[in-house]
């Protein structure tokens, strides 16, 4: 092969190199500064979004494996800068789209497909934040697209759950969410020192929420979940307000006390307008070693709260599943590992999937497409 071929095959092959934050290809980012080969030396230069790229070891290997994978490249010569501001300023406008430079949520757009999800309860202690990110590693695992917000903002906690250790990088005024578990992650843990408590008021919580709906990079979600703070406080109507087409989904256990409690964390849709996804009832009973199962939060709570708001907001709230009690739900989150990942045949690993499946119904947006119809 001529050099020109060499450098034309290697640069085709780079084409299916994803930048590790952005999930696209670094030719069309514009990332690939320059090819040179030089007998059968290949140089290189990668362009960074930003300088301490977090993650610079993965988009080094990919590169280089991509480049030797071409006939005639026996050596990779690899050379990192760091795009200018005016480069990545680009960057963000072709990311966001034409006439998008300044942040929106896209959530709320016409064409958007990204169903989100809300998940709520009314009082604290009902596993929402463990069932949050083990519904989305479920839906992860039928090959969505999934994004997760912790949106409690005082009491985050979705970073440990998932072993998100990483830092979000800017990118102009772009936020690039860590990934873990193949999803798009998002909280405030990321961005204060160590275990510090986040004191604040009502409208920097609205404006915290509304950059991590707006500011961060999300790219083409099928899913994203939110993690509610317990209650119907500012959070709650700071989602109703930047994202009404939200669907609430309400945990709450089967204790009649904390299922009275849930069905006024749900009763918020009947003045924000939004639509109830439904009801979920964790630590439903515990398998005890004979086989037998013992119901230590009585029963019956789910049913009760889904009957309830069917009721309050005059339309179909289904009880989505019942979650057993099992105390790896609880280690996973310790460990950053899901328990639908790392026990996949757990009795509440099943439970949960049948959740995400009613849940992980992708909308598909009619605007701008043709429907076939023609007039008579």
């Amino acid at each position: 092969m001529s050099e020109t071929s060499v450098v034309e095959a290697v640069n085709e092959a780079l084409s299916h190199v994803n930048d590790p934050e952005i999930r696209r290809p670094i030719t069309e980012l514009g990332m690939v500064d320059s090819l040179a080969l030089e007998g059968r030396t290949l140089a290189v230069k990668i362009l960074l979004t930003v300088a301490g790229c977090p993650m610079r070891d993965t988009l080094q290997r990919d590169v280089e494996a991509a480049a030797r994978s071409v006939d005639g490249v026996d050596e990779v010569a690899l050379e990192f800068g760091v795009m200018s501001e005016e480069q990545r300023k680009n960057l963000q406008t072709q990311l966001r789209g034409p006439g998008q430079a300044e942040p929106v949520i896209p959530f709320n757009l016409p064409e958007s497909r990204t169903r989100v999800f809300a998940i709520a309860s009314g009082k604290g202690g009902v596993g929402k934040s463990s069932l949050t990110v083990n519904i989305a590693a479920a839906m992860a695992q039928k090959g969505l697209s999934v994004g997760v917000a912790d949106a409690d903002i005082y009491g985050h906690s979705i970073p440990r759950m998932l072993g998100v250790e990483g830092a979000p990088t800017q990118v102009e005024d772009m936020i690039m969410p860590p990934q873990a578990h193949g999803m798009k992650v998002i909280s405030i843990g990321m961005f204060t020192p160590g275990n510090t408590a986040v004191v604040w008021r009502g409208p920097m919580l609205h404006r915290a929420l509304q950059q991590f709906l707006a500011d961060v990079y999300w790219g083409d979600l099928d899913v994203l979940l939110l993690d509610l703070p317990p209650g119907t406080g500012d959070i709650a109507i700071s989602v109703a307000q930047l994202l009404p087409t939200a669907e609430l989904v309400v945990v709450t256990t089967p204790q009649q006390a904390a299922a009275e409690v849930a069905e006024r964390a749900g009763a918020i849709v009947t003045q924000t307008h939004q639509k109830l996804a439904g009801v979920v009832e964790n630590m439903s009973w515990m398998e005890l070693p004979d086989g037998s199962h013992v119901e230590p939060f009585g029963s019956g709570g789910g049913k009760t709260v889904a009957a309830a708001l069917t009721r309050d907001v005059g339309a179909d709230v289904p009880l989505l599943g019942q979650i057993p009690l099992d105390p790896r739900l609880r280690e996973g989150g310790d460990s950053g590992i899901p328990l639908v990942i790392s026990d996949p045949d757990a009795e509440a690993s099943r439970a949960i999937r049948a959740i995400a499946d009613q849940l992980a119904v992708r909308k598909v947006s009619l605007a701008g497409k043709p429907l076939g119809l023609n007039p008579v």
